[in-house]
Parts: structure tokens; C-alpha cells; sequence
């Protein structure tokens, strides 16, 4: 019996890979249509809808499960930790011992480790849930990462402004012994590596979860086009990004992370 390709275009394949990444108002492929409209508004004449969408559902989930977690996890305070308690134990150590003291300091990594790490699980389990059939990766939207990293903008800011102080803190906009003349410049070069950080971290987060996603379906994708022969490289190479996507799903999580925390660092350090 000789293996055809199903007869389909680049463009269904393209639609259908966007379909896969795209925001969408619907679950299970469509099945499950979500309500698009809970209230909406107008502010200063932008026009602002409230509604429910796969990737808000997917960071409920994931909240839902980093609370329940945690819940969990407190009705073992005090005893010897083991299984899922002793799991957790071991990456919250890690964070605080190997992210945040050396970057911030002992004192300032008490205070930022309960952060780092609620940001860190809350980008896990975006990432893992994305890793799931029907599931999606919330962090694959940039609108997504941009929140996460406007969140660790604030707490960048409010970390050098604790530390130096809010006039201290724009004072070090202009590095001491710059000539008066050159301060507006250097005030500006500052402000852009300030936005430039979150930025980073955004983008960063964002490309990296989305390509692998476009690559699995890409991979997939290539059954439909040149035919049923090409399944096991297809499915092979698909099983390879895959488990690599694991990989990157922790990966990712822990770079969101130490790079907060060597932000929040670089301030403090400034700050002596």
C-alpha cells in the first residue's frame, strides 16, 4: 500500500499550528467555547473586555495548584519532610541558597526569597501545563510574560528604593563623578537599561516556550504535508523537542528567577 500525503495545504498547516498558539476563547480544541464577555469598559477611550480566554484558564489552573500545593505542603510544617514535601523543600533551599543569597545578599534574601519563589513554581506550572494534551502554555504570551516581568520590575524598583532610599535611588540615574553636562544623557541611558531589563526577561520567556511549541507542531505538521512514511521521524524528532521542552520548562522558570534576583542584587550593591 503506498503512503500519500493527506491532501492539505501550507496554509491549513500554518492555521493550524497558529490555532495551537494563539490565545483562544475556547478549550479541549475548540471544543469547549469560553465566555468572551464578562463586563467591559472604556478609560480614557481605549475599550477595555473582560473575559475568559485558554490561557487565563491555564494560569487559574496554575495558580489553583500552587495554592493547593501549598496548602498541602503546611500541614506538614514542623515534621520530616518526605515525597512531594521533601521535592519542594529541596528547590526552595536551592533558591534561597544558590539564587537569592548569593546575589542579594542574607539579609535582602529572606526578604525577596518568598517571591522568587512564587514566581519560580507559578512559571513551572504555566510551562508544564502547556507540556499536557489539550493543556496550553500561558507563558508562550508575550502579554503573559509581560505581566510577570512589570511584577518584577515593581519589585525591582521597591528593592532600591528600601535600599537607598527614594531620592538616593535616582540619584544613582547619574553615576557619581559624571561631568554636570553629561548628567541628562546618563539619566536617559539609565532609564533605558532600567525599562531594557523586564523587557529582556519578558521576551526572553516568551520565545523561548513558543518555539518549542512551533517546532512540535511543525514536526507534526510535516505528516500531513509529505505523508504517512515520514511518521517516525516526525514522531521521533517530535518525542526529542518534547522531553527537551521538559528541560526547558524548568530552565526557563529558573533563568526568570536568578535574573530577578541579580537585578534586585545589582541595586543593593550600588546602594554600598
Amino acid at each position: 500500500m503506498q503512503s500519500e500525503a493527506i491532501p492539505v495545504t501550507g496554509k491549513e498547516v500554518g492555521d493550524m499550528i497558529m490555532g495551537h498558539l494563539q490565545d483562544t476563547p475556547s478549550l479541549f480544541g475548540h471544543k469547549v467555547h469560553l465566555p468572551e464577555t464578562f463586563f467591559s469598559f472604556d478609560i480614557l477611550g481605549i475599550h477595555v473586555n473582560i473575559g475568559l480566554t485558554q490561557h487565563v484558564v491555564m494560569m487559574l489552573l496554575a495558580a489553583f495548584l500552587l495554592l493547593l500545593m501549598a496548602i498541602m505542603l503546611r500541614k506538614r510544617i514542623g515534621m520530616v519532610p518526605r515525597g512531594l514535601a521533601n521535592l519542594v523543600e529541596a528547590f526552595v533551599i536551592f533558591i534561597r541558597d544558590e539564587i537569592a543569597k548569593p546575589n542579594m545578599g542574607e539579609h535582602a534574601a529572606l526578604r525577596f526569597t518568598p517571591y522568587l519563589c512564587t514566581t519560580f513554581f507559578f512559571i513551572l506550572f504555566c510551562n508544564l501545563i502547556g507540556l499536557v494534551p489539550y493543556g496550553a502554555s500561558a507563558t508562550g504570551n508575550l502579554a503573559v510574560t509581560a505581566s510577570l516581568a512589570f511584577v518584577a520590575f515593581l519589585m525591582i524598583q521597591y528593592a532600591g528604593m528600601r535600599t537607598m532610599g527614594v531620592l538616593g535611588y535616582f540619584k544613582h540615574l547619574v553615576p557619581a563623578g559624571v561631568p554636570w553636562w553629561l548628567a541628562p544623557l546618563m539619566v536617559v541611558v539609565e532609564l533605558m537599561g532600567v525599562v531594557a531589563k523586564p523587557f529582556a526577561l519578558a521576551v526572553r520567556l516568551f520565545a523561548n516556550m513558543l518555539a518549542g511549541h512551533a517546532v512540535i507542531l511543525s514536526l507534526i505538521g510535516l505528516i500531513f504535508l509529505m505523508g504517512w512514511k515520514i511518521t517516525p521521524v516526525s514522531v521521533g524528532f517530535g518525542v526529542f523537542i518534547y522531553c527537551l521542552e521538559l528541560f526547558v520548562a524548568f530552565l526557563q522558570a529558573y533563568i526568570f528567577t536568578m535574573l530577578t534576583a541579580v537585578f534586585i542584587g545589582l541595586l543593593a550593591a550600588e546602594a554600598h
